[in-house]
């Protein structure tokens, strides 16, 4: 089982306060483990500051848009999750359209008309060893669901989670368990 390039929706009988009602664009998954970015949780980052921090002018399309808290690894580094995938000094291709960028110059590239058509950017990354992600599917923690590059990168945040339940016609509002408001 590979999930790279899936969703990982959490259900909603999710005990974890971070992982509440998330939805993590997974990134790699192996033997090794797996790593992912959540999407639909913004942190107390705008873009604003973001471009402000690389000495470049902020596109009219990300003015006021929140950077997310892509997971508790890492909380201090960047992650951007954009399409296309371009060639930039720490990438990692998730498929041929889409790329996890870590390197700076991507922030700075993000400025440039045509340079990067879409992204999502986070601070932060989710994680799991080898087996563990496994065993939290077995558990019914998660629900995968193939990723969707319309939610991924078109849609607001707060509409992520149930985009990607209704993606395979599930409402996560009906599912046993589900506290959700």
């Amino acid at each position: 089982m590979n999930l790279a390039d899936h969703f990982l929706v959490a259900m909603p009988s999710m005990d974890d306060p971070f992982f509440e009602g998330s939805v993590i664009y997974m990134c790699q998954h192996n033997e090794e483990g797996a790593m992912g970015i959540v999407v639909n949780k913004p942190s107390p980052v705008t873009m604003d500051l973001i471009f402000a921090a690389a000495d470049a002018d902020i596109p009219e399309r990300f003015q006021n848009e929140w950077v997310m808290m892509g997971g508790p690894v890492q909380i201090d580094r960047g992650y951007v999750v954009h399409t296309p995938v371009g060639s930039w000094q720490s990438s990692l291709l998730i498929n041929d359209e889409v790329a996890l960028t870590t390197s700076r110059d991507i922030i700075e590239s993000l400025a440039k008309p045509g340079a990067v058509e879409k992204a999502v950017v986070s601070i932060g990354y989710a994680s799991w060893e080898g087996g563990q992600l496994e065993k939290e599917l077995a558990q019914n923690a998660w629900l995968t669901v193939p990723a969707d590059t319309h939610i991924l990168f078109d849609l607001p945040y707060a509409q992520r989670y149930d985009a990607a339940f209704a993606k395979i016609g599930i409402n996560p509002n009906l599912l046993q368990g589900a506290g959700r408001a």
